[in-house]
C-alpha cells in the first residue's frame, strides 16, 4: 500500500477536490463520483491538514460528510492560498536552495558553474552543475535571483531583498494587504507578505469570493496569451455533464458577475466567427498558440457588442441578431424613487417611460433575453406585464411566477381556483 503524503505534484488535481469539498461538501465518501475510496480518503486527510481550523463535519444518518465553512468578512487573507503552497521536492531541493542563496550571499555575481564550485569549496557538497543551472535560472525568473549576461557569461546574483523595497515605498505594505484580499492573482500579495513578514491588519471585506483563486492559473495563462494577442486551445469540462470538449478561440476578456463572483472567459470563435464564453472552473488547460492578426479588430468589435450583451451570452436560441424586451412596473412616484434610480443604474441604457400615474416601463435589446430573467424577478411585486419576443422567457417567467404563488396560496390561477 502507498504510503500517505500531504505534499503534491500537480495543483490542477487539488484544485478540484478542494473546490469540491468547498462548493459540494455536503455528500458522503460514496457520493462523491468519480474516486476511488482511498483517493477520497487522502484527499480528505489533505484538506483537513491545509485547512483544519475550517473543516466541519456532520452525519447524515450513520456516514459523515465533511465541508469547508469560511467566513470571508472576519479574515485578513484566503486561507485558500495554503493549497498553492502545497507542493512536493525532494531534499536535495531544499538543500540545494540554502546553498545558493547562502553562497550568493556572500559572493560577487557568479555564473552556474562558479557557484557549483562555490558550494562543493564552501559547504562539502557536490551537485551536478546542470542541476544548479536550472533551480538558478527557475530563480531568477521568478525573482529570487537577478540573471545577467556579460559577454558570453551568464551570472547570477540575488534580488533587492523585499524589506528594502517596503521601507523605500511607504504604503507598498498597506496596498499589498488589500490587494491580496480582494484581487485575482491574490496569491502573490499573500506571497509577498510572508517574505516580508508583515500580516493584513488593515482590510476586512464583507462579500469576497475566496473559492476564486482556484481558477488563478488558469487565469494567469488567459491574460498572457492575451497579453501576447494569441488564439489558445482549450480543454473545458462541462460542469453539468462532466464531458470534456476542445476549443480554439481567441481569449479577449474576462467578465466577472458582481452577484456571484464567477469569472467567464469571453473569446472570439474565427470558425464560427461570433463570440462565446466558457466558465473559468470548466477550464482546465489552456494552451497558447499562434498570434491573431486581427486581435485588435475583434477587440474593438467585441467592445461595441458589449452594450447588447446583458450578462456573457452574445447569442440567443433562435439566432435572431437581438431580442426585445419590455417591462411594465407599478412604482410609487412619491415614495419609491429609488426604484426608479435603480432601473437607471442596473438597466444598462434600457429606455424608461412614464405611461401612466405610478405606472412606467423599461425596454432594451439584448443579445440573450434569458440572462435578464434573475434581475426581473427582483421586481415581483410592482410586475404589471413582461413582454419580448423571446418566448422563453416569457414561459420562464411565468413558470416562477405560478411556483411562488403555491408556495403562499393553497391555489392559483390555472389550477381549478374557485371565484
Amino acid at each position: 500500500m502507498s504510503e500517505f503524503k500531504e505534499l503534491i505534484k500537480s495543483f490542477s488535481k487539488s484544485r478540484e477536490y478542494v473546490r469540491d469539498f468547498f462548493v459540494y461538501g455536503f455528500k458522503t465518501r460514496d457520493e462523491f463520483g468519480g474516486w476511488s475510496g482511498r483517493t477520497y480518503d487522502n484527499e480528505r486527510r489533505r484538506l483537513e491538514s491545509w485547512l483544519s481550523g475550517y473543516v466541519r463535519a456532520e452525519y447524515k444518518g450513520k456516514e459523515k460528510n465533511i465541508y469547508l465553512s469560511i467566513d470571508s468578512n472576519l479574515l485578513d487573507t484566503n486561507p485558500l492560498y495554503r493549497v498553492w503552497k502545497a507542493k512536493s521536492f525532494t531534499d536535495n531541493d531544499v538543500m540545494l536552495h540554502f546553498y545558493i542563496l547562502d553562497y550568493l550571499e556572500n559572493s560577487k555575481a557568479q555564473t552556474a558553474d562558479g557557484v557549483t564550485d562555490g558550494i562543493l569549496a564552501r559547504y562539502n557538497v557536490m551537485f551536478d552543475a546542470q542541476t544548479v543551472r536550472r533551480k538558478c535560472n527557475q530563480y531568477a525568473q521568478e525573482g529570487i535571483l537577478l540573471k545577467e549576461k556579460r559577454g558570453k557569461e551568464v551570472l547570477y546574483r540575488p534580488g533587492t531583498p523585499f524589506r528594502k523595497l517596503l521601507s523605500a515605498y511607504p504604503g507598498l505594505a498597506d496596498a499589498i494587504k488589500l490587494y491580496q484580499l480582494i484581487s485575482p492573482l491574490g496569491i502573490v500579495g499573500n506571497t509577498l507578505m510572508e517574505n516580508g513578514s508583515f500580516a493584513n491588519d488593515l482590510f476586512r471585506v464583507k462579500h469576497s469570493f475566496f473559492v476564486f483563486t482556484l481558477e488563478d492559473e488558469i487565469l494567469l495563462a488567459l491574460l498572457l496569451a492575451m497579453h501576447e494577442k494569441r488564439a489558445v486551445h482549450l480543454s473545458i469540462k462541462s460542469t453539468r455533464t462532466d464531458i470534456f470538449k476542445e476549443t480554439e478561440g481567441v481569449p479577449l476578456k474576462i467578465f466577472v458577475s458582481a452577484r456571484t463572483g464567477r469569472r467567464f472567459l469571453i473569446l472570439y470563435l474565427p470558425d464560427k466567427r461570433r463570440f462565446s464564453s466558457a466558465r473559468l472552473d470548466a477550464i482546465k488547460k489552456v494552451t497558447k498558440l499562434d498570434i491573431y492578426p486581427a486581435y485588435p479588430e475583434i477587440k474593438e468589435k467585441l467592445e461595441k457588442n458589449k452594450k447588447s450583451a446583458w450578462g456573457v451570452s452574445f447569442q440567443n436560441e433562435s439566432r435572431t441578431h437581438l431580442e426585445h424586451v419590455k417591462l411594465t412596473l407599478h412604482i410609487k412616484e412619491d415614495s419609491e424613487g429609488f426604484i426608479l434610480k435603480r432601473l437607471e443604474r442596473e438597466g444598462k441604457d434600457g429606455i424608461i417611460r412614464k405611461t401612466a400615474p405610478d405606472t412606467f416601463t423599461y425596454e432594451a435589446e439584448v443579445f440573450d433575453a434569458n440572462e435578464m430573467l434573475p434581475w426581473i424577478r427582483t421586481f415581483m411585486g410592482r410586475i404589471l406585464a413582461v413582454e419580448s419576443d423571446c418566448p422563453k422567457l416569457k414561459q420562464l417567467f411565468q413558470r416562477d411566477f405560478s411556483a411562488m404563488y403555491r408556495m403562499y396560496f393553497s391555489e392559483y390561477p390555472g389550477a381549478g381556483a374557485k371565484e
